[in-house]
């Protein structure tokens, strides 16, 4: 008996989105994935019943960028249940604890409807936690009654973020609702670091929080322009143009490199002379590694800081990782010691230099973590040489100039190497853009980046088979 088949009794009960009976058009399809951004725009914007306001450390507060989550909403947990959940089954299945064929329909119902199961039971036990934990206030003053309405609102919430994402890849909208949230969100911050008409006192004066009205502003207001122009370039603390133009320099190399790829000639055995381009890009896993290592990240940050709550003195708790408060934010923690110091990347210029050890560590531990989950991703998302080889014989197609048996040398020669190279590129420009102290992390701009491309291509595909199908039915 497969472990899988342990699901089978809760099917019938399990939310679930039916797949579409007809194709959507592409109107229709903008439609729902802008309605699916509204509700998560919306949910991330609404404060939870019950809390009381306290000043709290924030667990995930280097995290919540990346994973689409807003302190005191409904959106509190974000997507890290979801991607968490989604990343140890995927690892599970690809190491064969679980056994799981891709190309069975029933082994595809269950391992997604264990991926719902999971991810639910996991958004209940963090809320749980959180709960506990005292971050919206002590259990006592707050009350059993509203402790149970915040983590009724908490599983909910998520519930509502799996349900939109199914809904999306099940067809109704393009791309992952996971990727849609995360893309809007590290958009959003952005756009408001660049911008914000928010004015905050740090003990120069009244400034603007975003990096452009700060410039205009110090350059009116300070009498000596050449410190202005310094100051708004440059300033500690609060984003600066210089943090902004960083963050335009990762966006365009992005961009740029996804581009990168090789053309590989094939040929159809069932259609004679039928001959195509397949292509293996650099990024040949998209943003999955840097997900991946995003996951575990956070997860190390959640059990350190909950370590240095209860035990700051322990010897567990100083391997693990030690905290202080953020110069610039009271509510929230930096770490400052042990494992999560030294998987973060150094805050400032002069903190990577006034500790090499920890920027070297860190640079490493980023390209060696993106390039393993970059060639591990293959395996378990059906993408590796063997699952493609076993694609190309299904459908007849085979390497020009080579015997049909050759496809998986020849595929051998390219998709280990794409996978692993494009994994330490993914991690060189997280690491670079977080050197140079880009707004919304390096791994934030290289989530956006890949996200929104990965959307370009595919309205770009569904316009080019529109027009296919219009050049057969005009007879063209």
């Amino acid at each position: 008996m497969k472990l899988l088949h342990l699901i089978r009794p809760i099917l019938p009960i399990l939310p679930e989105i039916e797949k579409p009976t007809h194709k959507i058009p592409k109107e229709e399809k903008a439609l729902w994935t802008a309605l699916a951004l509204l509700i998560y725009m919306v949910c991330s914007n609404l404060p939870l019943y019950g809390v009381i306001r306290t000043k709290t450390s924030d667990p995930f507060y280097w995290m919540r960028v990346i994973l689409a989550s807003n302190r005191g909403t409904l959106m509190e947990l974000g997507v890290s249940p979801l991607v968490s959940t989604g990343m140890v089954l995927q690892l599970l299945a690809g190491s064969k604890v679980i056994e799981f064929r891709q190309d069975d329909k029933e082994d595809r119902v269950l391992f997604t409807a264990a991926q719902k199961v999971v991810g639910l039971f996991t958004t209940l036990v963090m809320s749980g936690a959180y709960v506990l934990s005292g971050m919206y206030g002590d259990i006592t003053a707050i009350g059993m009654g509203n402790a149970l309405l915040i983590v009724g609102q908490l599983f909910m919430s998520g519930l509502i973020l799996l349900l939109l994402d199914e809904m999306l890849q099940k067809g109704y909208g393009y791309g992952s609702g996971i990727s849609l949230f995360i893309a809007a969100h590290i958009s959003e911050t952005i756009l408001w670091k660049a911008f914000s008409p928010t004015t905050i006192n740090i003990g120069n004066g009244t400034e603007f929080e975003g990096a452009v009205l700060a410039f205009f502003h110090l350059m009116i207001v300070r009498p000596n322009k050449i410190l202005a122009i310094r100051e708004g370039l440059y300033r500690q603390h609060l984003p600066n143009l210089t943090n902004l133009l960083s963050t335009c320099l990762i966006f365009a190399l992005c961009i740029y490199m996804q581009g990168w790829k090789v053309l590989l000639n094939v040929k159809s055995g069932r259609m004679r002379g039928a001959e195509h381009k397949y292509p293996i890009k650099l990024f040949y896993t998209s943003n999955m590694p840097i997900i991946l290592q995003t996951a575990m990240v956070s997860n190390l940050y959640f059990i350190s800081q909950m370590l240095y709550t209860k035990s700051p003195g322990s010897i567990v708790t100083k391997f693990v990782g030690t905290w202080a408060e953020a110069p610039s934010n009271a509510t929230s923690l930096i770490p400052t010691g042990g494992l999560a110091y030294y998987v973060s990347p150094p805050t400032t210029l002069s903190a990577m230099f006034r500790d090499p050890f920890h920027a070297v560590f860190y640079l490493m531990f980023t390209l060696t973590a993106c390039a393993i989950f970059g060639r591990m991703w293959t395996e378990v998302s059906g993408t590796s040489v063997r699952d493609v080889a076993r694609k190309f014989k299904e459908q007849q197609v085979v390497m020009k100039g080579h015997r049909d048996t050759a496809t998986s040398k020849v595929l051998s020669r390219y998709i280990p190497i794409a996978a692993a190279l494009g994994g330490v590129c993914i991690g060189v420009l997280t690491v670079l853009a977080d050197y140079m102290g880009a707004i919304g992390s390096g791994t934030g701009i290289l989530l956006t980046v890949t996200i929104i491309y990965e959307f370009y291509e595919a309205i770009m595909v569904e316009n080019q088979e529109m027009l296919k199908a219009l050049g057969y039915k005009m007879g063209m």
